[in-house]
């Protein structure tokens, strides 16, 4: 760790049981999951000019990756170099783009902060994060009693900016109900939302005629959903539901683009424009060449470097290789997707180590984009790989 950087304030207080049942009453219900601490009861602090640094960086890489986007779509030879699958390709080709930045009004960068303050962006999650509650209500109450600043204060407001316009009648994840996290984030983002939403189980959805309807019966025409678009591939009825897209039946939320945006593919086909010389302005090559990785569709390096699915989540199907690209370790909590989707290979990038009162952890930060917005911090403590074994740790920023 180094103090320049991160610094970790506080000790875990005695009653963590009360101040578990606080969180839940404020609406982060998983504190505790399966009798083990998913959150640890600390605050890392983040040094305000590299905050300052890290949200700059977002707002341009924000616009890097729309505009690569839109240089993607309609090109079917870039929708399956970067893992597409072909049943949205209609749906991508039809539908209007979303304008200039809101491809995705619901979205989160992780990035590696080295010890020594180099950022380096590892993926977006541009489709279905969650970590929502964790920032937007945990962390500036965290913050708030270690005397800190939340950078997050603003979350709540660009969720209801981006609801007011999308105007969902339905909110939908799977396992809704039962699955506490995806759940829970559901319930949230729907009260900061301020709107009326019926909430529905993904697995009770089914489709007649191109229309989506709900458990009971009920049409549904708009839809936020916790529900990754890549899975209409695999999914028995993911022909029907991209039908109810391609027809306009049916209007989703985070929108049929995000998933261009969410693709690791893309960041392979952003790094070889950039190489090439193509596409970018300079002002955009410099943003990429300081803050994203190499990235490609084959194992080409001759340091360390790590494997993953175009469309893994939560640290699923990554791998790490050595210097002398052997195997060094791999994900083995999260569901592995690398026999679904196509792999991309990047550089390993540092990720800062902070000892908190449960142990030595890397920290990965994520920066949530929310209409359009670079808006609010989240810090997940875990290995080399952050998967789903990882601990929410608040950040603030002084």
């Amino acid at each position: 760790m180094s103090a320049v950087v991160f610094d970790v304030v506080g000790v875990p207080h005695p009653d963590r049981a009360s101040r578990v049942a606080r969180l839940g009453e404020m609406g982060f219900g998983w504190a505790d999951l399966e009798d083990e601490a998913y959150w640890t009861d600390q605050l890392v602090v983040l040094a305000a000019p590299k905050q300052e640094e890290l949200t700059a960086a977002a707002e341009r890489l924000w616009r890097i990756f729309d505009k690569s986007a839109r240089f993607v779509r309609g090109r079917h030879d870039l929708y399956a170099m970067i893992g597409v699958p072909e049943v949205l390709w209609q749906s991508l080709d039809k539908l209007a783009m979303a304008p200039e930045g809101l491809l995705s009004r619901y979205a989160r960068f992780d990035f590696a902060i080295s010890s020594g303050g180099d950022i380096k962006l590892l993926e977006l999650n541009a489709d279905t994060p969650t970590g929502y509650a964790e920032a937007a209500v945990a962390t500036p109450w965290l913050c708030e009693q270690y005397g800190v600043r939340s950078p997050n204060g603003r979350m709540a407001e660009l969720v209801r900016a981006a609801w007011a316009e999308e105007r969902p009648d339905t909110a939908a994840c799977v396992g809704y109900g039962s699955h506490l996290e995806d759940t829970g984030t559901i319930d949230m983002l729907v009260r900061h939302s301020g709107l009326d939403v019926v909430r529905e189980d993904c697995l009770d959805l089914w489709v007649d005629e191109g229309v989506l309807r709900g458990s009971e019966g009920r049409e549904i025409r708009r839809m936020f959903a916790l529900y990754p678009k890549e899975w209409m591939a695999v999914d028995e009825g993911g022909d029907a539901l991209a039908y109810a897209l391609e027809t306009e039946r049916l209007q989703l939320f985070n929108p049929p683009h995000a998933i261009l945006l969410q693709s690791k593919g893309l960041q392979a086909l952003i790094w070889g424009l950039y190489e090439l010389g193509l596409v970018f302005t300079p002002a955009e090559r410099e943003t990429i060449g300081r803050y994203m990785l190499p990235t490609y569709n084959k194992a080409v390096f001759d340091g360390s470097f790590v494997s993953k699915s175009m469309f893994g989540r939560e640290g699923g199907s990554v791998s790490l290789f050595d210097a002398e690209g052997r195997l060094e370790t791999k994900d083995v909590d999260g569901f592995d997707t690398s026999g679904l989707f196509p792999l991309v290979y990047q550089k390993r990038a540092e990720l800062a180590q902070v000892t908190l009162a449960n142990g030595v952890f890397h920290l990965l930060v994520g920066q949530f984009v929310i209409n359009g917005e670079p808006c609010g911090l989240l810090g997940r403590a875990g290995g080399p790989i952050t998967g789903n074994a990882s601990h929410f740790v608040a950040l603030g920023v002084r």
